[in-house]
């Protein structure tokens, strides 16, 4: 009789199983993607049968360029046959900023791009500063009314995605608790070729002011190390055997050929300040970004990578992982370039592009994907091939820190759109790509002014003038690009005196002017205008875009002289429109200082 009850209550107990956990215990119910079975909290993982290596590709800072998707889908391709063959598996994650840069993407508010990254088979995707850009659904770039939602298009690309947004480190500024928006935890647990692997987002401090300042009204960024941390221990308490990283974080290198040689890199930047928070062997991967530059090193005992920006290239992570679990052996690849770098250094255009063969096979473009970058171009295509009217006799360059043809032009052409200003301001960040010499197109113009910022006009005084001036001079950073104001800056008695000119004429510090410059800065982005403390109503907004008033200027030049431009003309390195000597910052006596410049 007791051997009959001990069978009956073994079989009932074996057809209820525990209830299983969470995939997440930080995302609500509502945001959580599908799990992989699940797994008891501190359970050991499953022990596997065989070793196995485990590809972990990276991209980071896509800007829209979808026209390189389909050749990088050969690439993948490849690889996960590769793996397929030796009983591994790949593993695919961006680093943020998907979508804002091009025409093609931006029409749709970066549709194509999820489109384009579900069927390449991403399993997450970092949150990046630009992803805020679009505001609400829609043309508007910020909420109109009460009703838009300023996070709309984002939120709507989140829903249309089949991998999840990961961001651990964006709280409600009201509430302080994490954003709770669909398909956006904090992370997410996978599984390829037996592993389980765990995946934190992360987003860079910078966002609040390095995207439209009005569309993240009401949240605030956390430090991300504590709360990748608090994530991984999580992850691993979950059964997770690899912790993977995805932050729109990221830094710079020069030297690739030994990963563990660091000296290179420059460790001023976010990425190095947040390392030391992540205690050593809980995190095995970082996918970095935001930097546009290029990492494959290993930091603080973790294997980072990050591949420049616009698709041009991808990173790898090869994993080995024992039969019982564990990671014996990284292998972390030099940044792979899709297409050959010309002699400036650039990748050749994609129709131009040989790739080769890629894990022992020829690289050919995927046609599913290519469909569905071809409907993007074609809904593009008329407003991009149209003709401006103008000539570029050489290629007008940008740049990020130092003064450059193109923040030179393009700050005339802001004052040739609004006369009723003296003096135009952009940022360096503003400027996305150089502009090829030959007739320009509005395609071409959109991508060098991808943002659809309109003009603002900002009353200022020439203190007001001194003080940006001063101020970017001794600290770096993004370069201020001016038009109808010049500068020339020396040190005296350790001192940094800068003389100024508005249209040929001394500034005078009481003087009154106007300053065409973007809502954007206007705003507080990048954090410029905002140091001013202008009084109320000293900013007046438009409804003009610049890419779009620019364009209108350069039209109306069409069949002109005016129609053939020289960049020579706009910058020449032995008379700048700031002169100034030695590198940004500017130190005089020795050291600079974080505070204000004096009145």
């Amino acid at each position: 009789m007791k051997l009959a009850l001990l069978c009956v209550w073994f079989l009932v107990a074996c057809s209820h199983p525990a209830a299983p956990v969470n995939d997440h215990p930080s995302a609500p119910a509502s945001d959580r993607p599908s799990a992989p079975a699940p797994t008891r909290p501190g359970a050991p993982p499953p022990v596997q049968r065989r070793a196995v290596t485990l590809s972990i590709v990276g991209t980071n800072d896509l800007h829209g360029a979808l026209e390189r998707l389909p050749l990088f889908a050969g690439f993948v391709g490849n690889l996960r046959a590769a793996r397929a063959a030796d009983g591994g598996g790949v593993l695919l994650v961006d680093a943020g900023d998907m979508f804002q840069g091009t025409l093609e993407s931006n029409l749709a508010e970066g549709a194509d791009v999820v489109r384009a990254y579900n069927a390449l088979g991403y399993a997450a995707a970092a949150v990046g500063n630009h992803e805020f850009d679009y505001g609400p659904e829609g043309p508007a770039v910020t909420a109109a009314t009460s009703q838009d939602d300023p996070r709309g298009a984002l939120k709507a690309r989140a829903r249309d995605a089949k991998f999840p947004f990961v961001v651990s480190n964006i709280l409600d500024a009201a509430s302080g608790a994490r954003i709770a928006w669909p398909n956006m935890p904090a992370a997410t647990m996978v599984e390829v070729a037996g592993i389980k692997i765990g995946i934190i987002g992360a987003s860079t401090e910078s966002t609040p002011y390095t995207t439209m300042p009005a569309n993240f009204v009401g949240l605030r960024v956390a430090p991300p190390a504590p709360a990748i941390a608090a994530e991984a221990r999580a992850l691993r308490a979950q059964g997770a055997q690899v912790i993977v990283a995805t932050m729109h974080i990221g830094s710079s290198c020069k030297e690739f050929d030994h990963p563990d040689d660091a000296s290179s890199c420059d460790k001023a930047e976010e990425l190095f300040k947040l390392l030391p928070g992540l205690p050593r062997g809980l995190v095995d991967v970082i996918v970095a970004g935001h930097t546009h530059a290029v990492i494959a090193h290993r930091l603080e005992g973790i294997a980072v990578i990050e591949s420049a920006a616009s698709g041009r290239a991808f990173g790898r992570v090869d994993l080995q992982i024992s039969p019982d679990g564990r990671v014996t052996d990284v292998h972390i690849a030099r940044p792979h370039f899709l297409c050959a770098l010309d002699s400036h250094g650039t990748p050749v255009p994609v129709a131009a592009c040989a790739p080769g063969e890629y894990e022992g096979k020829p690289v050919v473009v995927d046609p599913q994907i290519q469909e569905i970058v071809d409907v993007a171009l074609v809904r593009a295509g008329e407003r991009r091939k149209e003709k401006l009217g103008i000539t570029l006799t050489q290629v007008v360059t940008r740049a990020h820190t130092t003064e450059s043809a193109e923040g030179n032009w393009f700050c005339d052409l802001m004052l040739a759109a609004r006369p009723d200003a003296q003096v135009a301001l952009t940022n360096g960040g503003g400027l996305r790509a150089d502009l090829p010499a030959g007739e320009l197109t509005y395609g071409q113009l959109f991508e060098a002014l991808p943002f659809d910022n309109r003009f603002a006009i900002v009353d200022v005084t020439g203190k007001d003038l001194r003080k940006l001036v001063t101020f970017n001079l001794q600290h770096g950073g993004a370069f201020l690009s001016w038009g109808g104001l010049t500068a020339k800056a020396r040190c005296k008695a350790d001192k940094l005196d800068v003389q100024i000119a508005v249209a040929g004429k001394p500034l005078g510090d009481g003087t009154r002017y106007k300053l065409a410059t973007s809502d954007f800065l206007a705003s507080g982005g990048d954090g410029v205008i905002g140091r001013l403390k202008l009084p109320d109503g000293a900013i007046h907004a438009t409804d003009t875009i610049i890419r779009d008033g620019v364009g209108d200027v350069l039209r109306g030049w069409k069949a002109t002289p005016r129609a053939t431009i020289d960049p020579a003309r706009m910058y020449a390195a032995t008379a700048p429109r700031l002169d100034y000597q030695g590198k940004r910052p500017v130190l005089c006596g020795g050291k600079t200082t974080d505070k204000e410049p004096a009145e």
